[in-house]
């Protein structure tokens, strides 16, 4: 999987992203909100593509309340973050020393997935070449708990030619009130040729296939939504 094109871009990364995807900290909350249900201590919680790590961050946070012992792991390829990573890391075990987290650097297609309580994933399996997104699911759903889940959000395409030109022109229209045209089509063309979306009977279908018992839609907005699997 190629290096996200804005991992350069350490500084600003989270509020980049809200920028471009309508409703992104809404969702990235809902997924925060929900960890609550599912993890539990002596279990490993996944956050696949990491990035800045705030994510991995925000769910320990979230749940150390009730759950001090569960190890939280962020997955992340693309270099331009590892530095970050580093650094959240020593800050973290400052803070809140009791805490165990693990920030692995490297393609998520070789860890090993094992007693995990809960694996999320937020806008990154799109940009994984399509004939391994099937094997990484069903890498997911064999290393979850019976009742455990995979949260996750991904860009759709939709197969109605006319549907989908509508809800990619509003997307253009809200990503100008924050960015210029130009840079908006220069990221589309960069895009193009890494990320290449599913339908979402085509993701649903792999999850199902995979063996998960329960899937639901629970957040969407333009092309872009968020789902919960349960195993």
């Amino acid at each position: 999987m190629a290096d996200f094109t804005f991992a350069h871009r350490q500084e600003g990364f989270d509020e980049h992203i809200d920028w471009s995807i309508r409703g992104y900290s809404n969702l990235l909350g809902d997924v925060i909100s929900f960890s609550r249900y599912f993890v539990e201590d002596n279990t490993n919680v996944v956050d696949i593509g990491c990035s800045t790590g705030k994510t991995t961050e925000k769910m320990l946070l979230h749940n150390k309340d009730h759950c001090k012992n569960a190890t939280y792991v962020g997955i992340e390829i693309a270099k331009g973050f590892y530095d970050n990573l580093d650094e959240r890391l020593v800050d973290l075990s400052k803070k809140e020393p009791w805490a165990q987290v693990e920030f692995i650097k490297d393609d998520v297609r070789h860890y090993n997935f094992d007693n995990c309580s809960l694996v999320t994933s937020i806008f990154t399996l799109q940009f994984m070449p399509k004939r391994h997104r099937q094997e990484v699911i069903q890498n997911i759903y064999n290393g979850l708990n019976e009742g455990g889940a995979f949260i996750f959000g991904e860009k759709i395409y939709t197969e109605d030619a006319f549907i989908q030109d509508i809800l990619t022109f509003n997307y253009y229209d809200f990503k100008r009130q924050n960015f210029e045209t130009e840079d908006i089509m220069d990221k589309e063309i960069t895009l193009r040729h890494m990320l290449k979306p599913n339908t979402w009977p085509e993701i649903e279908t792999m999850l199902k296939s995979s063996g998960f018992r329960s899937v639901q839609v629970f957040w969407q907005n333009f092309l872009f939504l968020g789902a919960i699997a349960i195993k």
